[in-house]
């Protein structure tokens, strides 16, 4: 057989991130690549009880469920949503495998081939895919420190039109990055004035290490849900467990009802088990004080990184210490690739993400990607030891 596989999906270039696991596997190695949870930080005793409170319920725990999502679950988001000042109700909400559904669907019913997309410069790789799925083009925004910068958006738009922006403006993916309130405001008032929606991915948002600090959505920052601009959307992979698949988005109710006409054609709806499971447990287990502990351990697991690269005293290597999320940005020597530095690392039995990756266009190439939330104490150690080992051999050669 012959097969003729459609342009956008012979066209699609597989995720790094997957690939780079690949390799990982069954070897001794150490993985800083993917954006992976400490296994040992999971709730899984409390996910058990919850589990065996569904089934305690009967046998239509296994049956088909609605494809806006289990009701008794969207309530209780909306209530957790509510104390971040996020009103909505739920019907105004849509139950996901995942927030990269989520975007996938939003992406599906906001475009058309064709369109263009405005993103920050870097941005999550997975949205790339989605949006090379989909036949958009791309253009990247300058950012800071501060998030993205106002003034390099705003020439963007003017001169592309964008049909849709895409940000993780809380702890971003890969910088780890917090856009400052104002930046908040400023790209919002040029997004409702060019009448842009923007997707606010926010999967790492609860994962802050000072925990007085309070950083204000996009969504919360809008004038009203109905006909505003955001449409916000998380998960719960990093706070509970992946294995779940579980995310949600919020908007307005016009964009959540084409949404779930886009998810009924995709799968009908997505695990109403995992949603029931997912209910329970926050009937019986107090979630932010588990996501405390897991913020904790994080920051704990950054600072012993961050530490260990600072011992290291690698000429030219610099990185910004991260307020939360699970990512390292890091810049390599003027000079290094890391692409071709990750073939030496892999050698060596410890693997990142080359930067490349999450530009969209013109990649900064002497950029990597560390994750510190998955490794602790002597593995991170001999981690870093190995990449170090790896960008030193590769200096002396160039």
């Amino acid at each position: 057989m012959n097969y003729r596989f459609s342009s956008r999906v012979s066209q699609l270039q597989s995720s790094a991130v997957r690939d780079i696991l690949k390799l990982t596997q069954g070897k001794d190695m150490i993985s800083f690549a993917g954006g992976l949870p400490a296994e040992e930080l999971f709730p899984v005793e409390a996910v058990r009880a919850a589990a065996d409170r569904v089934f305690t319920a009967g046998k239509g725990a296994l049956q088909y469920g609605l494809t806006e999502g289990y009701l008794p679950l969207r309530e209780q988001l909306c209530e957790r949503m509510a104390a971040k000042n996020m009103f909505v109700q739920p019907h105004q909400m849509l139950l996901t495998t995942g927030s990269q559904q989520a975007i996938d669907l939003l992406v599906g019913v906001l475009t058309e081939p064709g369109d263009t997309v405005l993103v920050e410069k870097p941005t999550y790789l997975a949205s790339l895919q989605v949006f090379s799925l989909h036949g958009l083009k791309v253009v990247a925004a300058e950012s800071d420190e501060f998030g993205i910068i106002p003034e390099a958006a705003a020439e963007l738009i003017a001169k592309h039109q964008p049909k849709l922006m895409y940000a993780v403006p809380t702890f971003g993916n890969p910088t780890g990055r917090v856009w400052s309130t104002e930046r908040r405001k400023q790209v919002l008032e040029l997004c409702v004035a060019n009448n842009i929606p923007i997707i606010e991915d926010d999967p790492y948002g609860d994962i802050k290490f000072d925990e007085d600090q309070t950083y204000p959505s996009l969504f919360s920052l809008q004038e009203s849900v109905e006909g505003g601009p955001v449409i916000y959307t998380s998960t719960f992979s990093k706070t509970v467990a992946p294995a779940l698949r579980t995310g949600w988005a919020i908007g307005d109710n016009q964009v959540i009802r084409m949404m779930e006409k886009a998810k009924q054609a995709a799968d009908l709806h997505s695990s109403a088990l995992d949603q029931q499971v997912l209910s329970q447990l926050l009937q019986g287990f107090d979630l932010d004080a588990h996501i405390t502990v897991i913020s904790r351990n994080y920051k704990a697991r950054m600072l012993e990184m961050d530490e260990l690269l600072r011992q290291q005293q690698v000429p030219g290597l610099t990185w910004d210490q991260p307020k939360g999320g699970m990512f390292l940005w890091a810049q390599l020597p003027d000079g290094l690739d890391a692409e071709i530095l990750l073939r030496s690392a892999v050698q060596k039995g410890v693997a990142f993400v080359p930067g490349s990756s999450f530009f969209a266009n013109e990649p900064i190439r002497n950029t990597m990607r560390l994750n510190y939330t998955y490794n602790t104490g002597e593995r991170t150690m001999q981690g870093i030891k190995r990449m170090v080992e790896a960008i030193e051999e590769f200096t002396a050669r160039s």
